[in-house]
């Protein structure tokens, strides 16, 4: 009980003096108001907040998101295949691919994947 004390002891001792150290020793700016100030998404922090925010990013930012969870989606798919019947497996793995190509082919025609505007 006393060892286990004293080693808890000594291993708070040394992170505390790691860390006064790496205080110490680091090196501070306060000159430079521009590394200061918080970075958020390429987004000037000085000015006014209300800035008008681009829809073009957030659809896209969604797009993403829908076909990340797409591909969470599938990796399930695969593993049941080997515990279900092969046809059952086949038609509930097409109509989820037909969905998801319907999806794009709509996106697609809404202009929605044209990030160069």
């Amino acid at each position: 009980m006393l060892s286990l004390l004293i080693m808890s002891c000594m291993i708070l001792l040394i992170s505390l003096i790691i860390m006064s150290l790496a205080s110490i020793l680091s090196k501070k700016s306060f000159t430079d108001r521009e590394k200061a100030s918080p970075f958020e998404c390429g987004f000037d922090p000085i000015s006014s907040s209300r800035l008008p925010f681009s829809l073009r990013f957030f659809l896209i930012a969604v797009i993403f998101l829908i076909f990340d969870v797409e591909i969470a989606l599938l990796f399930p798919l695969i593993l049941i295949m080997n515990y279900s019947q092969i046809i059952m497996w086949f038609y509930t793995s097409m109509i989820f691919f037909m969905i998801l190509l319907i999806g794009l082919y709509h996106e697609w025609n809404q202009g929605a994947l044209n990030w160069a505007n």
